[in-house]
């Protein structure tokens, strides 16, 4: 018969072997398990559905879950009001917290000074000097945008082409600036109709503009307008053949299949996901990204072959002299009063 205190004895030497065995396991290099990156993003007013800005930032941070491992989050925002504490519970429990829009500019630079340990990427606008766990990502839309306009300029018909933003804001600025260049570079007869809705997030409003730009004559609709931009396909679908839409941001010929000539991308998703990596690498670092052709942040997609083959020969010369830097477009209205198109 065992002696019960001798099998009490190894039953509590067994139990102190197997717990150094945890331990070592635990801290021994390239056996502990990695604890998992958290990357929460804070939506601009249109939130996720918008077709275009946020929902690439979404699929960036989707592809960083399934290559990286990094577990994603979003928090909506609908008004301004809530930038600041959205911003602020995101960084409370995330290791990265990403603010999708110039809207959240002012916000995000208050909540980054709150928490100096936590790290913060603004996509599109530029936060303010000194914050240095902020990395603003921008875009040169003004480049790929041209290219639209140059386009637009010689396939319409009736020599109006209507642009329609959400707000008038830098970067959307950009946007019909460098499309407006790209028109009067390609025919400088034709007139660009501009307008903005007034919001990112209003449909109904977009698609009443787009209306009204048609009424007056254009053929061609370059939308700039987020979850507004939604209504402008609406209208040219309506509308029927003849009337074509340039979309901004990404590919949304599924909006209206026949009426969408050609797309302007710029890489929302590959900026998030490049951020979301340099925090799982610990490569993270503050400052500013500046993306436009030449860095792939920006390009003029044309999925279904709308644009001639001569078009895109003329597209693809003026691409080359921004890619050179020959060829600056502007960025402003003020720019752009003063812009020669080149010989």
């Amino acid at each position: 018969m065992r002696c019960p205190h001798l099998f009490s004895r190894w039953i509590q030497l067994s139990v102190a072997l197997l717990s150094l065995l945890i331990l070592w396991v635990a801290v021994r290099p390239g056996l502990a398990q990695p604890s998992t990156i958290t990357v929460t993003m804070v939506t601009d007013q249109a939130g996720l559905g918008d077709q275009g800005f946020n929902d690439l930032a979404w699929a960036g941070l989707q592809k960083a879950t399934a290559e990286l491992g990094v577990e994603a989050k979003f928090i909506e925002s609908r008004e301004f009001a809530q930038y600041v504490p959205n911003l602020s519970a995101a960084a409370r429990t995330s290791d990265l917290t990403v603010g999708v829009g110039f809207l959240l500019t002012d916000a995000i630079a208050e909540v980054a000074k709150q928490n100096p340990e936590r790290k913060f990427a603004l996509i599109d606008a530029v936060a303010e000097e000194g914050i240095d766990n902020i990395a603003s990502v921008v875009f040169r839309e003004q480049e790929a945008s041209f290219l639209a306009g140059v386009a637009a300029g010689l396939i319409t018909q009736t020599g109006k082409v209507g642009a329609l933003g959400g707000i008038e804001i830098p970067p959307v600025v950009r946007w019909i600036s460098g499309f407006q260049a790209g028109v009067k570079t390609a025919n400088p007869e034709a007139e660009v109709l501009v307008g903005y809705v007034g919001s990112f997030a209003d449909p109904a409003q977009g698609k009443g503009l787009a209306e009204a730009q048609i009424a007056q004559g254009a053929d061609i609709l370059f939308e700039v307008g987020g979850l507004s931009g939604t209504g402008v396909f609406e209208a040219a679908r309506e509308r029927g053949a003849g009337t074509w839409v340039i979309a901004s941001d990404k590919d949304k010929s599924q909006l209206a299949p026949e009426n969408q000539l050609a797309a302007v991308a710029k890489g929302v998703d590959v900026a998030v996901f490049s951020q979301a990596e340099a925090v799982a690498k610990g490569t993270f670092q503050g400052g500013i990204l500046d993306l436009g052709l030449k860095e792939g942040g920006m390009a003029l997609l044309t999925p279904g072959n709308k644009i001639p083959a001569a078009v895109m020969q003329q597209v693809q010369t003026y691409e080359a002299q921004i890619e050179a830097g020959t060829l600056v477009p502007p960025t402003t209205a003020e720019a752009l009063a003063s812009f020669q198109p080149p010989r």
